[in-house]
């Protein structure tokens, strides 16, 4: 449903580019077109500029050498309605928007001069531009590790000089974790601006672009304070009621582990018998299966009807997503009852605007303002809606992996001895683990018998090479990465050699190994000079204690 009316309306664009503002007024914006969500802002225009010296004119396109540089082009673009003294309607107010530019165009039309060459009369340039998180954040794959941080202070390290962000969701974004890490893959795809949206949408919170302010919000609940302007039935052409699908199934949220397994069933009134979704967890900490059927309830919560609203000329009040509005009291703007006394929240706002080609030369070229072929709706949800609308996100390829070394705190400095730490959280025992790539900042790993079966208890001893598995939360060593000192055996004896203890002069040696192609069999006991060993070879048991001479 679309409604094309003709308006006259003052657009003033400004392209800032290193530091030099270009304005542009509505008398040469040819054609624009603005996408504006919940979340951020897309648009296009396209503009002429003159240049006539070729012909012996003044005018000279001041735009051209810095619109074709790299540098990064900021746009600003206003809209208003254009409004005579004598129209009795209030006076209007502008919608303000900014963004950056993310691909631009430009033709050159030519014309032929007296002496029969073709000479550039006025160039057409085209923009497209989006909000500065949208175009920069998809561009940016960091992988940092972060200890004993927040995720706001993730965000306000990657925020750039570009990006201005606000909060008001202390509960998820101020909590401080033992580890984060944020390890993106260019060739994975999903980018920091995907991880945002993904860690949002995983939290149950809300992510909404500030157009007063120009900047971002991350916030617990939507917002809904502010006094809702009140749209007046001459400025809209029609309505439509849109009825998001019903979801039809329930959830069932499972925990794998042996020793407490749990089957949490989440249900709700519209499933259908038999549809669900299976959520497989395999955590020890029942307060994170907890969490997950608390964040399964509220994704089940049935989503409102929404409504289109077609317009017929642009608001002298213009309004931007998040603002509050009420749709005129009379039974033709009921909506069927769905809107009737209802407060509205605006989710987004499209609205395109092309001049019209009867307007004269001097009209398009020098005028505040033009006459428009202009379309603009609108779509609202009640304000007590509880869902998000974000834009399309993938989730992060997690897990990456990097190299660590054990921490133990036991012993000498040169003791490879082990260590258990227990987290005061959960109980659990865990391995510290130090990661050099990452300024040797240290991070909790589980402390278990990895690979090995439970009757074998060797843990990892101090400053061992190990692979490490990272999550966005939690990590894990995945294997085992060098021979600790001593251990090795030559290859031409095939020796195999158990060694245990703090070091190779203060522990014990379990060694089998060939030769003269016969095995052999040497277990021997070590404390600086004091040795004891029994070694079995062919024909041969010696049992020998010795105490070597200095």
């Amino acid at each position: 449903m679309e409604s094309t009316f003709e308006e006259r309306l003052a657009v003033a664009l400004t392209l800032t580019i290193g530091g030099k503002a270009h304005k542009i007024v509505a008398g040469s914006i040819k054609r624009f077109a603005l996408e504006l969500w919940s979340w951020g802002l897309e648009g296009e225009a396209e503009f002429l500029v003159t240049d006539n010296q070729g012909r012996g004119g003044k005018e000279k396109d001041a735009l051209l050498a810095d619109f074709v540089k790299p540098d990064l082009v900021e746009v600003s673009i206003e809209i208003k309605a254009a409004l005579g003294e004598t129209s009795g309607r209030p006076q209007p107010t502008a919608l303000t928007l900014k963004g950056l530019v993310s691909e631009k165009t430009l033709v050159e039309e030519v014309v032929s001069s007296p002496s029969g060459t073709d000479i550039v009369l006025h160039r057409r340039y085209g923009i497209r531009f989006q909000d500065a998180a949208r175009l920069l954040w998809r561009q940016h794959y960091p992988c940092s590790l972060y200890t004993s941080k927040t995720v706001q202070n993730i965000l306000d390290q990657h925020k750039g000089d570009k990006i201005s962000l606000a909060y008001d969701w202390a509960a998820s974004l101020g909590a401080t974790h033992p580890m984060l890490f944020v390890g993106l893959d260019p060739q994975g795809g999903a980018s920091f601006y995907d991880w945002v949206l993904w860690y949002v949408h995983s939290h149950r919170g809300v992510f909404t672009y500030d157009y007063a302010a120009h900047g971002y919000k991350f916030a617990a609940a939507k917002d809904a304070s502010g006094t809702p302007l009140k749209l007046h039935e001459d400025n809209l052409a029609g309505l439509e009621v849109l009825l998001p699908e019903v979801i039809r199934h329930n959830v069932t949220v499972l925990n794998a582990t042996a020793e407490s397994p749990a089957t949490e069933a989440v249900t709700q009134k519209q499933a259908v018998t038999g549809i669900r979704q299976d959520v497989l967890l395999c955590t020890p900490i029942a307060d994170e299966v907890q969490a997950r059927v608390e964040l399964e309830t509220a994704r089940l919560k049935a989503r409102g009807p929404e409504l289109e609203v077609v317009w017929r000329s642009f608001p002298e009040k213009p309004f931007a997503p998040g603002a509050l509005v009420k749709l005129p009291a009379n039974e033709a703007w009921g909506a069927a009852g769905v809107a009737k006394d209802q407060v509205l929240r605006v989710r987004s706002l499209h609205l395109s605007g092309e001049v019209l080609g009867e307007q004269g030369e001097e009209e398009v070229y020098n005028d505040p303002d033009a006459m428009f072929s202009f379309r603009m709706s609108t779509r609202l949800e009640p304000k007590d809606e509880p869902h998000v609308d974000l834009p399309a996100w993938q989730p992060p390829g997690y897990p990456r992996y990097v190299e660590g070394l054990i921490v133990s705190e036991q012993g000498a400095e040169k003791d490879e001895t082990w260590q258990s730490y227990a987290n005061s959280d959960t109980s659990l025992d865990e391995y510290k683990v130090k990661i050099p790539l990452f300024a040797n900042q240290i991070i909790p790993a589980p402390f278990n018998p990895n690979l090995l079966p439970g009757h074998f208890y060797f843990p990892a001893y101090k400053g061992e090479r190990v692979l490490v598995g990272l999550d966005f939360q939690r990590a894990w060593i995945k294997r085992f990465l060098d021979w600790r000192t001593g251990a090795r055996m030559p290859q031409d004896g095939q020796g195999v050699h158990l060694l245990v203890g703090k070091t190779p002069e203060n522990g014990t040696s379990l060694k089998h190994f060939y030769t003269d192609d016969k095995p052999v069999f040497l277990m021997q006991r070590t404390n600086a000079k004091d040795t004891q060993k029994i070694q079995l070879d062919e024909g041969t048991l010696l049992i020998q204690v010795k105490e070597e001479q200095s």
